[in-house]
């Protein structure tokens, strides 16, 4: 099992410790509802170091991207981040991802952690464009400050003008003394907040320094357990629960970064579904009765019928209620639609909302 270059004082920090992606990760410190608030209300620091980051740099670097990638990289400068997906020939998804422009032929991609070989090498299938490919996942740390506190908590510690960046922005710089830090005005919890990339050997020091700095704003520590409440609240996709090698990106609401102005991997093949309409949908639904939905419990009609599967699901902390998503039959996805989750062969009803269910 790998660590993080902060395993050691997530362990001294007494955080509860579970493997993760083939990573020793921190799940909780104080407890699972504790953190989601902290985050939703005030600031707290995630290490996802375990993310994979690759490095694409040359002339036809930009070429290499739209080969594999759904989004329309061609619309980024420098300083600026999509979300993309990279799509199988088969209508599934290999990995859902971050596209960063560093300069003109200078890419960084940050993809899951469960699926960095797999990513490297399918990627790399792809490079007969001279592309020079470099995966820094192991030296580089990354750590989520996530909350609507996060800009005025880290403010000291950078000359970047964190406030005003704008989402989905980036810029590099010195950061808690550290030279040539990526700034990311990014997150997957929908709280607002700032990812930042840095090398490993500088992880303690910038750990300290963030905790220092954002103390007088209540700053914490906060474990995968949170991250996964926070991001489902939003209705964010996971790769592994709610998209993976068999969920076309249509499929999964993830028409907005599927662009046919460009050629990609089986592109001809999801314009033609996206034409004929897809089967199922994933749509995210809130429990009426009670019961918490869990990953692949079956989803029913109320004739017991079989429509689909809970791909997440929780209890939320902010709404004090159960939530989840999954792939229904494409006639059940409309909003508002009485659908039955089967939890231990009992009919528990629920209803489809629009996700963010954190409005």
């Amino acid at each position: 099992m790998k660590n993080t270059a902060l395993t050691e004082v997530h362990i001294k920090e007494g955080a509860k410790m579970v493997p993760f992606a083939g990573y020793n990760m921190p799940v909780q410190y104080a407890g699972i509802n504790a953190e989601h608030e902290t985050v939703r209300n005030g600031v707290g620091v995630f290490d996802v170091s375990h993310m994979g980051e690759f490095i694409l740099k040359g002339e036809k670097a930009l070429d290499l991207i739209q080969q594999v990638t759904s989004n329309d990289a061609s619309k980024l400068y420098d300083g600026k981040v999509q979300y993309s997906c990279l799509p199988n020939k088969d209508g599934g998804i290999v990995d859902d991802l971050l596209v960063y422009r560093i300069d003109e032929k200078t890419y960084m991609l940050v993809v899951n952690a469960s699926n960095i070989e797999k990513d490297w090498n399918w990627i790399s299938g792809f490079n007969t464009f001279g592309v020079d490919m470099k995966d820094i996942s192991d030296r580089t740390s990354l750590l989520a400050i996530q909350g609507p506190k996060a800009a005025e908590a880290l403010q000291s510690l950078t000359e970047i003008d964190l406030a005003s960046m704008e989402y989905y922005s980036f810029k590099k710089g010195k950061f808690a003394g550290v030279d040539n830090v990526v700034v990311s005005a990014t997150g997957y919890t929908g709280a607002g907040g700032f990812e930042i990339y840095f090398e490993n050997q500088y992880a303690e020091q910038i750990w300290e320094a963030i905790f220092k700095a954002g103390a007088p704003f209540g700053i914490k520590p906060i474990g995968l357990g949170a991250r996964d409440t926070l991001r489902l609240e939003m209705g964010f996709c996971l790769y592994g629960n709610d998209i993976d090698d068999t969920t076309s990106p249509l499929e999964a609401g993830l028409g907005w970064v599927t662009k046919f102005s460009k050629e990609f991997t089986n592109s001809a093949a999801l314009q033609q579904q996206k034409q004929d309409g897809v089967k199922r949908k994933l749509v995210g639904f809130e429990m009426i009765d009670r019961g918490i939905p869990r990953h692949d419990y079956p989803i029913v009609d109320a004739d017991g019928n079989v429509i689909g599967k809970v791909t997440s699901g929780t209890q939320s902390p902010s709404l004090q209620k159960a939530i989840g998503m999954g792939y229904v039959k494409t006639e059940f996805a409309k909003e508002s639609t009485e659908i039955f989750i089967s939890i231990r062969d009992n009919k528990i009803k629920a209803k489809v909302v629009k996700p963010p269910f954190n409005k």
